[in-house]
This record gives structure tokens, sequence and C-alpha cells, in this order.
């Protein structure tokens, strides 16, 4: 990797941190430039806008995502096993998040408007929910869920149950934040078994 995108690299991390936080609405390129002691016009050169700027920091999250929930999922067998996987790593993640989520942080803030950055979003969302969907369509055809388990059911419960932990977790500060959804994923599983 050379040196500029190394300091991309950085850059992108720093501004995830700051979104995360402030939302996404609240990164300009000018916080990010006090933040990472870069001139306004050394990022200008990198993102251009706003908005590149935004949808760069959601391409960076996403591979992140990606990185640390989506891969080592699929490394798992398929079926049952991959899911939770899956799950433990996403939830692991949640516990992680400092500032919190980008994408439950983005998803409020961009719900009702229009744009560039919302179809970002979106996409990135159903990308979220046709993964899990489709790990449930392999635990059918391996035998560990039943044949007419709904796939997409079980995405949107289990996303359901991942914001529902973010808002325990975050925001309350349950303590039995983690062992509740994790009885929850339970029983979404055992709903789905033959």
């Amino acid at each position: 990797m050379s040196k500029g995108e190394l300091t991309k690299q950085a850059v992108l991390e720093e501004a995830t941190t700051i979104a995360a936080r402030l939302g996404l609405e609240g990164l300009t390129i000018g916080s990010l430039a006090t933040a990472t002691n870069m001139s306004k016009s050394g990022l200008f050169g990198h993102f251009r806008s706003k908005e590149a700027l935004q949808l760069q920091v959601l391409a960076f999250a996403r591979e992140n995502f990606t990185d640390l929930v989506i891969r080592p999922a699929l490394a798992a067998p398929r079926g049952e096993p991959r899911l939770r996987v899956m799950f433990d790593r996403w939830l692991e993640l949640g516990r992680s998040f400092a500032a919190g989520c980008l994408f439950v942080s983005a998803a409020t803030e961009f719900d009702d408007r229009d744009g560039l950055v919302r179809d970002q979003l979106v996409h990135d969302h159903q990308d979220m929910l046709d993964s899990v969907a489709q790990m449930v369509r392999a635990g059918i055809s391996e035998g560990h869920f039943r044949a007419d388990a709904d796939a997409e059911q079980f995405a949107h419960d289990l996303n359901s149950m991942m914001l529902g932990f973010y808002h325990s977790h975050r925001l309350m500060r349950d303590p039995r934040a983690e062992a509740r959804t994790r009885r929850a994923f339970d029983t979404l599983l055992d709903n789905a078994r033959p």
C-alpha cells in the first residue's frame, strides 16, 4: 500500500469513528481536518465533497463489517454453524463499538431522506439481510432447518434482534442485553429447526 493509500485508510478510520459518534451529517471535511491534523484542501483532494466522504465512510465501514463478521462466518460449515459464527461475531462487534454502530445511527439519520447516501445504506442493509437469508437457505439444504423455514423472516427477525441489542446495550446500558439477545437467537434457531 502506498503512503497516500495508508493516509487515506487512517483518515477513513477516523472519519468512521466521528460518523459513528456524531452521525454522517456531523462528519465534515472541516471536522475531519481538525481530528486528523490535515488541511481541508488535502482532504478535499481525497474526497471532493461531503457526500463523497460519507459514501467512502460507508464503504469503509461495510468492508470492516465484512472482514469482521461475514468472512469468518463464511469460513464456518454451512447452515446453523455459519449462522452461529455470524451472530457471535456481530454481537462481539456490537459490544466493541466505542462510539456506536455507524449503520444503526446512519439508518436513523437517513431513513426519510432521498439521495445517494440513503440509497447506499438501503443497499448495504439489504445485502446483510440477503446474506443471512442465504445462510438460512443453506441450513435448510443441510437439514438443520425445516424445509418450510422462512429465510427472509429469519433474516428480518435477526436484524430486529440486533437492533434491540444495540438499543439495550448502548442506550439502556442493560447488563443483561447480551444474555437476552443470545436467548432470543437460540429461540429463533429452535423455531427454524425440524
